[in-house]
């Protein structure tokens, strides 16, 4: 535990949901859920309007429409999320050398590690022009940061700053601030745990700080035991580690209706295959192991893997590999997963001495895009609700639903305003898949250095940034709605 206040927790709020909020005027103010949008879905994030009417993440998509039936329901954009958090970690790395994501909306910095000014109030002006700094990059999205004296306290400060606040929590009220929360508020505290600490009448982290060490080890066993009571004396020496490289990359697909045309699941596998080459390539990065992941009708999930003898980045010898790797699983009633993934990085491509025909145990012929698109959309909806799109005529937009051969579309940007909404065919030859919209501050290639050095927030002027929950303050946490 430091001496001042110097570790940031970066907590990006409701992020899908807010990303499509801000790309979608007319969602503004709205309950929006994404996720899963079929029968077997899964909400991933709900806005905080729709938080207020019940819904939140891993709740079925089916019960969430019983609470909600009015709010918007749309299917994941990866991309567009991954856009803005490029933006974000960039700049957070010009804050310091040492960032640790956590995901794709979450991350500590080290600000003592990057000489920034530790003092309270110099830390309370950086934060304010951090959040405003993410608002402009990112045209509009918002976060919630919290800076304590290690990883634990900067977390709870971003977390009880939410929504859209900040906290800093002060070298030695670390005690004050964490007796009175619940004891699950302590990182590794599940609902298992709480319901074993309960038997032992402990209920806050004060309760969980003033038990006996002896009594935790009997209950929980050494290692928790004696980690919790550690953190709950607010004692936290975790260093802030930059993510080691990346032992696998993946794409898999869950399927609204079960694939069971040996054809459509070839090319899916194809597809996917170019999907995960495509990112090798980009980390300029080989890959010896092939893994191959399926999910059956009944939910029984197979995973194999072969180890090739050379690295390649061939997104054709990636496919014919994970074909090979299916080849003599039974279709029975139908895929409703499928993943391709590769691992075994080297730095360079190996030739292989020997490469076993697997081309020949394809299960099918690789059909072509459009055919696969259109036999996934066979038993679902023809348009994903919330994808972009673009009309030859009407210009950009997003898919409000589609069925009965006719998709209704809003046309509007995130820097148009509220558009109107028109209904057209299904097929009609002038409406297409839309790209993303660029953003300014974008870098596509992730190892690219950011444009804007160390000092950004001191050369740029900043306006106030509109606050939901303004600053929680520099000396004692304030209370917030959860995040």
């Amino acid at each position: 535990m430091r001496a001042t206040a110097s570790i940031l927790h970066l907590d990006l709020d409701a992020f899908f949901a807010s990303v499509e909020q801000r790309d979608k005027p007319s969602l503004r103010g709205k309950p929006v859920a994404v996720g899963g949008v079929g029968d077997r879905g899964v909400v991933a994030t709900a806005s905080y309007e729709a938080r207020k009417l019940g819904l939140h993440s891993a709740m079925s998509t089916s019960q969430a429409r019983h609470l909600a039936p009015h709010a918007a329901y749309l299917s994941p954009r990866g991309d567009a999320y991954r856009q803005s958090s490029r933006i974000v970690m960039a700049l957070l790395g010009e804050l310091s050398p040492l960032v640790e994501p956590l995901s794709i909306d979450e991350a500590f910095v080290d600000l003592e590690a990057g000489g920034q000014d530790t003092s309270p109030e110099a830390i309370a002006g950086l934060v304010r022009e951090l959040r405003a700094e993410i608002v402009h990059r990112t045209e509009g999205l918002h976060a919630s940061v919290g800076v304590g004296t290690s990883k634990l306290m900067a977390k709870l400060g971003s977390e009880r700053a939410k929504p859209n606040g900040q906290l800093i929590v002060p070298s030695g009220s670390e005690r004050d601030v964490l007796s009175p929360l619940p004891a699950n508020a302590i990182p590794g505290v599940g609902p298992a745990t709480m319901d074993r600490l309960s038997r032992l009448g402990i209920r806050t982290v004060g309760d969980l700080r003033e038990a006996s060490v002896a009594e935790l080890v009997r209950e929980l066993g050494q290692a928790v035991g004696e980690s919790l009571h550690v953190l709950a004396s607010g004692r936290d020496d975790r260093a802030v580690s930059p993510r080691g490289e990346a032992k696998s990359i993946s794409v898999e697909d869950t399927f609204d209706s079960d694939l069971t045309d040996p054809a459509v699941i070839a090319s899916v596998i194809e597809r996917d295959a170019r999907a995960v080459a495509g990112r090798l390539t980009r980390a300029g990065l080989f890959a010896r192991t092939v893994t191959v992941k399926v999910r059956l009708a009944d939910f029984t999930t197979l995973s194999r893997s072969r180890t090739l003898s050379g690295a390649t980045d061939n997104p054709e010898r990636i496919a014919a590999t994970a074909q090979a790797l299916i080849t003599g699983v039974r279709i029975g009633q139908g895929f409703r997963l499928i993943g391709v993934g590769v691992g075994g990085f080297a730095q360079a491509a190996q030739e292989e001495l020997f490469v076993l025909d697997d081309q020949q145990a394809s299960v099918a012929p690789v059909m072509e895009e459009r055919q696969v698109a259109s036999a996934l959309r066979r038993g679902s909806q023809s348009w994903s609700p919330g994808a972009e799109v673009e009309h030859d005529e009407h210009g950009r937009g997003w898919v409000w639903g589609s069925g009965l051969g006719v998709v209704t579309v809003r046309f509007e940007t995130r820097r148009t305003g509220i558009g109107p909404v028109r209904s057209l065919r299904a097929d009609d030859p002038a409406l297409h898949r839309a790209g993303l919209l660029p953003m300014e501050f974008d870098h596509p290639d992730e190892e690219a250095e950011p444009e804007h050095g160390p000092g950004w927030a001191r050369l740029r002027p900043t306006s106030p940034t509109p606050d939901t929950g303004a600053d929680r303050g520099t000396s004692t946490p304030g209370t917030s709605d959860p995040g």
